[in-house]
């Protein structure tokens, strides 16, 4: 297991709360990345894509700890449901939700604490060539990405107005909170539900682990 504290690059509260419920030793620094999805980009490509900037923005100001950096997405019918950009916007998105199953999507990536973009560290008593092994081998940006379904109960239209007048979809992905007034909204889901809060915490688990093998 990491003994080292690692750094976590969000500010989301939700993923700070799941980190320390696992006992999962963290401090934040954020990122300030563009988010805009691009032409063509595929649901999978965009989180990859966005998690890996956070992360790499980050780095630098890591102090050579580990960079754990995500970013979640809902996805119906192919389409990606972000933040809505206003009440209206996430009355929208409820709308298309209601009565249907949607996929949420994580994208988490672990950089360790050696610069994968720089130069190879030479074990202890190596020169400078050689080949590069053990605690002084750099590991390349490790991204896994995380999909959960979830299935939502027909909303009326006084559902969705009471919802959103209630303030927690505003900076939601996909306009709602599983764990918030939304969970009464919620008739199944398959997969984890860490990861649709924000961070599917048993991958997370699993990625900070492999950084010690």
């Amino acid at each position: 297991m990491l003994t080292e504290r690692i750094i976590l690059a969000s500010t989301s509260p939700r993923r700070a709360e799941l980190l320390r419920a696992a006992g999962i030793e963290f401090d934040v620094m954020p990122a300030n990345v563009d988010e805009t999805v691009h032409p063509g980009e595929t649901p999978e490509a965009y989180v990859q894509r966005v998690a890996e900037a956070k992360a790499t923005a980050v780095r630098q100001r890591a102090n050579g700890r580990p960079v754990l950096a995500a970013d979640t997405v809902v996805v119906i019918d192919k389409v990606i449901l972000g933040k809505p950009v206003d009440r209206e916007d996430a009355k929208r998105m409820l709308r298309m939700l209601s009565g249907r199953g949607h996929q949420v999507l994580t994208a988490v990536t672990l950089l360790s604490g050696a610069d994968p973009l720089g130069p190879p560290k030479p074990l202890s008593g190596e020169g400078g060539s050689g080949p590069r092994e053990g605690l002084g081998k750099v590991r390349p940006a490790l991204t896994r990405v995380e999909t959960t379904v979830v299935e939502f109960a027909p909303l009326t239209h006084d559902d969705v107005e009471w919802y959103v007048a209630t303030g927690e979809p505003d900076d939601k992905a996909g306009a709602y909170a599983i764990q918030g007034y939304a969970s009464r909204f919620i008739t199944r889901i398959d997969g984890s539900y860490s990861n649709v809060v924000g961070l599917p915490v048993a991958l997370v688990y699993e990625m900070i682990n492999s950084l010690e093998r």
